[in-house]
């Protein structure tokens, strides 16, 4: 049985990851639920980006995007993604691996609605990752989506969420001299039970 107490006590890695961000919201100076997104290409070649986490559910971790994105595309081919949640001035990180699928539907919308009037406009006017002849050109399409959907544009069918749910997660603390503390919730399957190994720094 690994022993586990203070920050890493709990049966519920879900629970303990979002009581760690809300630790981070109240220290970290900028966007303490951002995230470092790893996917792979059709190749085997990693990519990697900061995006912004906008959910922990009981059982998945939810981000959004141009489902146009490389990002998209490479988690639609790969069904598989990473990321990892590093706060600094906690000196904490949490890594996920697992598989993937879209959250659509109601969630996405009620999401799509909650963010301002611009950046959703800004949704339906960019084509993520694709090439731009100037920043002029994607003001005019805004200004034209603007113009087309008024002021309460519904959620783009080319944009959503992807759930990770993960088969791994490690939760990290700095330790003196790097001795850090590690631990490491395993499982072969989603729904599985839990193997949680401390492992050396």
């Amino acid at each position: 049985m690994t022993t586990r107490s203070g920050i890493f006590a709990g049966d519920d890695p879900f629970a303990l990851a979002r009581t760690w961000l809300s630790d981070a919201q109240s220290v970290e100076p900028n966007d303490p639920n951002a995230i470092a997104l790893s996917t792979v290409d059709a190749d085997g070649s990693p990519n990697v980006r900061m995006v912004l986490l906008k959910d922990i559910l009981d059982d998945s971790f939810v981000f959004y995007t141009n489902y146009g994105s490389v990002k998209a595309r490479e988690i639609d081919h790969a069904g598989k993604a990473a990321f990892v949640l590093h706060w600094k001035s906690l000196r904490r990180q949490i890594r996920v691996r697992g598989v993937t699928a879209r959250a659509e539907g109601p969630e996405a919308d009620a999401y799509f609605a909650s963010r301002s009037l611009k950046s959703r406009l800004g949704a339906w006017a960019s084509r993520q990752s694709q090439p731009l002849g100037a920043r002029t050109d994607l003001m005019a399409e805004v200004a034209r989506q603007t113009l087309r959907l008024g002021p309460n544009p519904p959620r783009p069918p080319f944009w959503g969420g992807y759930r990770i749910t993960p088969l791994e997660i490690e939760f990290w603390a700095d330790g003196d001299f790097r001795l850090h503390d590690r631990f490491r919730w395993l499982r072969p399957t989603p729904g599985a039970a839990w193997t949680v190994t401390r492992l050396s720094p």
